[in-house]
């Protein structure tokens, strides 16, 4: 093996602009063969836009890259590919309409073409190998990818960059789409890179899984280098307080420790049942509370709350509305009864991505917005996205901007914000924080303390263990599609007794 010592990438004095934004100023920044390199920043601070420029999506302005040393000035991700770059999207990049084996070998399904017709016995067998190789979870080969689960897009994406074999990959968010037992394998296969002297640029919000599974950390802010530490000799305070230039108080989640809700109960569910999902599941969530889901992957926590929402077909059981006792049984019927729904994955989901700031705001409240007249009042949609805009300080030229151009923690605020217009009695959040920064993380958690404060019940859907326990009264632990405990908020509500009862 090489000397680990030697640099397999180094960027000097690199600027990109985008009109007048400029998203990277003078970055110098280095990564040696065999390093687990991270790479931290609010959002906005242009961790993307670097990382885009090393895998070739974007062109830099000015400034070098040198590849072991060479010149490296990559036209196209293919390009950056035959190089022996790859890299994991944090936005969605499968595409639904191909079969899952098709888009591990996506634009490189040459190799097992003959006279113009693609083999799929040996594409798939070959897709196989790769997943088999790096020690990936099974996924079902021949099935379009079109409504997969989030985190099964995401790992059918790192089947594809690993199938490049590369020497350096870039990982962009990708552990907030995974469940906790997916991560573990996450971190073994960066051990397994690392092991055979590749390198490899995580990018990530949660700042202690960070300084766990890297060597070192640059940290970015509005777009400049503001420093980098070695993860071991570093603290995530440290951290927090470079990424943002002031402390950041460790007080974003709850601070008591006891259940704290009315005995009125806002929603009843009973013997829910989706087939191959969820079964048999039933619970109350109350006026005020904050009612935490989690589990591992496929223990069907994020089906419980589309399921709630109208939005997966039952085979048996319901969820009424207690004080109407009232049935629903489709989106509309929730969102027509004060029920709000903030999915996961929220580019395909929830927001019109192409649609601008205003649009996406005003959607969810057209029926509170219009007059007796049934008609819609532009002046009072512009004045619901302004005040909203202001009120959730999205970064944003103005109402017009389309969301597209927002980052993560941007549009996470619209897609919330846009329920919080509305007079809520019940808000169901799945994953609301994936994807976005420590000071927008405290933002949502503040606006949960303000929606329980005025009575709206919330079920809070996560991957990450400790924002359930430090937002929840009550914790519902889900394994293979059905409750496995219940755990309230007091003396016991630790790591240890929530995987106690999930593994």
């Amino acid at each position: 093996m090489s000397n680990s010592m030697e640099p397999i990438l180094e960027i000097k004095g690199l600027n990109k602009y985008f009109g007048p934004t400029h998203a990277n100023k003078n970055i110098n920044f280095t990564v040696k063969k065999g390093e687990i390199k991270g790479l931290i920043g609010e959002n906005g601070s242009g961790k993307s836009t670097l990382i885009s420029q090393i895998a070739g999506l974007y062109s830099r302005d000015s400034g070098e890259m040198l590849l072991d040393g060479k010149d490296y000035n990559p036209r196209s991700p293919n390009d950056a590919n035959s190089r022996g770059i790859s890299m994991v999207m944090q936005e969605l990049g499968v595409v639904g309409s191909l079969p899952a084996g098709v888009n591990v070998f996506l634009g490189r399904t040459g190799q097992f073409t003959k006279n113009g017709i693609i083999s799929l016995k040996a594409l798939n067998k070959a897709a196989a190998e790769q997943f088999e190789k790096w020690n990936l979870p099974k996924v079902p080969l021949n099935m379009l990818t079109d409504g997969m689960m989030i985190e099964t897009r995401k790992i059918i994406e790192l089947a594809r960059a690993l199938s490049a074999d590369p020497q350096l990959l870039l990982l962009d968010e990708i552990t907030q789409s995974l469940s906790m037992n997916n991560r573990t394998k996450l971190y073994e296969l960066i051990k397994k890179l690392k092991s055979m002297g590749r390198s490899v640029i995580v990018i990530t919000h949660d700042v202690e899984e960070l300084i766990r599974i890297t060597d070192s950390i640059t940290v970015l802010r509005d777009g400049e280098v503001v420093g980098e530490v070695v993860s071991a000799e570093t603290t995530p305070g440290d951290v927090k307080k470079m990424m943002v230039g002031r402390e950041i108080s460790g007080d974003y989640y709850r601070a008591d420790m006891k259940p704290d809700y009315t005995d009125k109960v806002i929603l009843s569910v009973n013997n829910l049942t989706v087939p191959g999902e969820i079964e048999d599941v039933s619970f109350d969530v109350h006026e005020g509370e904050i009612l935490g889901f989690c589990g591992l992957s496929d223990s069907g926590i994020h089906t419980v709350g589309k399921a709630v929402f109208g939005l997966s077909k039952l085979s048996g059981g319901a969820v009424t509305l207690a004080a109407q006792d009232l049935v629903i049984k489709s989106s509309s019927k929730a969102l027509k009864h004060n029920m709000a729904y903030v999915p996961k994955d929220r580019d395909n989901e929830a927001l019109m991505i192409h649609a601008s700031i205003l649009e996406n705001f005003t959607l969810p409240s057209l029926n509170e917005l219009k007059g007796s007249a049934e008609y819609l009042s532009p002046g009072k949609l512009k004045k619901l996205a302004a005040e909203m805009t202001q009120k959730l300080s999205v970064k944003c030229t103005d109402i017009y901007q389309a969301m597209d151009a927002l980052s993560g923690g941007n549009k996470q605020k619209v897609n919330l914000g846009r329920w919080l217009a509305k007079d809520l009695k019940l808000l169901v959040l799945d994953c609301p924080t994936r994807g976005v920064d420590v000071g927008v993380k405290a933002y949502i958690y503040s606006l949960m303390k303000e929606t329980k404060k005025n009575g709206i019940a919330t079920i809070l859907i996560s991957d990450e263990l400790t924002e359930v326990l430090g937002m929840a009264d009550r914790l519902i632990v889900m394994r293979d599609g059905r409750i496995t405990g219940v755990i309230r908020r007091d003396e016991n509500f630790t790591e240890q007794s929530v995987i106690g009862v999930m593994i």
